[in-house]
């Protein structure tokens, strides 16, 4: 949306902004010294953060730079093109009027909801953090909500999914604002490897999660549906409406069976509805939101780590992740991470503080292992010390870095350039257990053996020696049957009273002239440790 304001009105503010591209857009980075503290009163600086650098600028062309921006607005650029007026009477109108405005989605009446409503005005504190949380962004959500001619309630669905928690992750391993799981993220082009996870990524899940809904809407052409789908899975949601065709029964959503969890899914978002429609009916206040962007997109060309990108924004690091929560490590790429968010007054700090910074802006990068490696021979060739190369890969005692694995590693001398495209978006880490070559010996089962005594004598567990052996743990055992074991160990010798116990597995067992005892790796389904990722 467009707002025209008088120019005398816009220059106090535009000011400071041209000075900072006049800056910026310099060949060669100069000192800029910083600015006076601002007054309590004075309008936040908003940056359009979407400038090309242009030809350096003389003292004699500011005055004409001057009076081509002096005429420019605010830009958001999360929005290209649309100018925003903090001053607006639009702008500064309150967010939940738009939100209540866009309801569209048949109201819901029940037990349960009025369960959900219990709960939530039972714990105001609680809904004060939620929805304070939420106001950084819900208006980005409500704006991409609308642009697809969705239900306004959408737009509220985090407050279920994740309380508007932008680093929430679940016991499935679900994750982010929206909740996804990694297999749709992935299905929908959430990235998620060594340095970042899109799951987190606020604009990135919220387009992925408004592209699933509309996706599984197409499908079912019921929102109720839709919902409960994005929730169970559509393929249970199909299978439930086929089992109630088949039985003669209406295919809505109350009528399906389904799990006690997506049974209340829905009624908690119409409980979150119900208290955003009338806060006061429920005891409840809700914080003033302003109809504006919290957050500006401000875009990077160069890898960072987090808390130099934090300090250049004035920002604490855990502020800048409350922005940015889908780094997984100290560092931003630039080619897989090309932008970051900040609050408007916190941009154009940013970029002033860019445009002056001498010096390198990031202190670590990627690092791809040649060969399979013990963490102290990569330690060793990147020239770091092990405890802190395994702290900040996460790896764990007793694991080989494989081949082709991705590290973070410090930048040093000789790693200057920045990390490529095809790492950032494809850096993974695989491991396996630091262990010696196992062997496959092939044995007879002795009179008196089970499944248990003969995992105790090689060693493994009872699970594994019946998965090896296509037995359950409790199968038992015939003398004579012929059975295999994995092992790095001798077997534990065991000794009866009286005699002398032979242990199968020392003997050689011959059969077409060859030995059955051989080296082998382990099948990849028989595993005894799957690599860790």
């Amino acid at each position: 949306m467009t707002h025209n304001i008088p120019i005398s009105h816009s220059l106090p503010r535009l000011l400071p902004l041209v000075t900072l591209l006049l800056a910026a857009c310099a060949s060669t980075p100069i000192p800029i010294a910083e600015p006076p503290t601002e007054s309590a009163t004075a309008a936040p600086v908003a940056l359009a953060s979407n400038w090309t650098p242009m030809p350096t600028l003389t003292t004699r062309a500011s005055a004409a730079a001057f009076d081509q921006m002096s005429a420019a607005l605010v830009e958001d650029t999360l929005q290209p093109g649309a100018k925003i007026d903090l001053d607006d009477s639009q702008a500064q109108a309150d967010l939940w009027v738009r939100v209540r405005k866009g309801f569209a989605l048949q109201d819901l009446d029940g037990e349960l909801v009025g369960k959900a409503e219990q709960w939530y005005s039972s714990r105001p504190d609680y809904v004060q953090r939620m929805t304070e949380r939420g106001s950084r962004y819900l208006y980005h959500i409500i704006e991409e909500v609308e642009k697809r001619g969705m239900p306004a309630e959408l737009a509220l669905l985090p407050f279920v999914e994740s309380a508007f928690v932008t680093d929430a992750s679940s016991r499935v391993k679900a994750s982010g604002l929206w909740q996804f799981m990694p297999a749709t993220g992935r299905d929908f082009a959430l990235k998620q490897n060594v340095f970042r996870d899109d799951r987190r990524d606020v604009l990135a899940s919220t387009r992925a999660a408004l592209d699933y809904l509309g996706k599984l809407h197409g499908m079912f052409g019921d929102w109720h549906l839709a919902l409960a789908a994005y929730n169970w899975g559509q393929g249970n949601v199909q299978k439930a409406i086929t089992r109630n065709q088949k039985a003669g029964l209406p295919t809505d959503y109350l009528s399906l069976r389904m799990p006690d969890e997506t049974r209340y899914y829905i009624p908690k978002l119409q409980a979150v509805k119900n208290i955003v429609a009338r806060p006061d009916a429920y005891g409840l206040s809700l914080p003033p939101v302003a109809n504006h962007p919290f957050f500006l997109s401000v875009k990077i060309d160069r890898d960072m780590d987090v808390d130099m990108a934090a300090r250049l924004a004035g920002l604490e690091v855990d502020d800048f992740k409350l922005y940015n929560p889908q780094m997984n490590k100290p560092v931003i790429l630039a080619a897989g991470t090309p932008q970051v968010l900040l609050p408007y007054d916190n941009a154009s700090h940013f970029v002033r503080r860019l445009s002056a910074h001498q010096g390198p802006l990031a202190s670590w990068t990627a690092w791809v292992a040649p060969r399979t490696l013990k963490p102290a021979e990569a330690a060793k060739l990147v020239g770091m010390n092990e405890a802190t190369l395994r702290e900040v890969n996460k790896i764990p005692p007793r694991m080989l870095v494989k081949q082709g694995s991705t590290l973070l590693v410090p930048r040093g001398l000789h790693r200057v350039d920045d990390v490529s495209e095809h790492l950032a978006d494809n850096a993974s880490i695989t491991l396996s257990p630091d262990v010696p070559p196992l062997r496959r010996l092939a044995f007879k089962a002795g009179k008196g053996d089970t499944v248990a005594s003969l995992a105790r004598r090689y060693r493994v567990s009872s699970d594994q020696f019946a998965q090896w052996n296509k037995l359950g743990t409790k199968t038992a055992l015939k003398a004579g049957q012929s059975l295999v074991v994995y092992t790095a160990t001798a077997p534990v010798r065991t000794a009866a009273v009286g005699k002398n116990v032979k242990q199968p597995a020392r003997k050689v067992l011959r059969a077409s002239g060859r030995s059955t005892v051989a080296s082998s790796g382990l099948p990849s389904a028989l595993a005894r440790q799957p690599s860790k990722r």
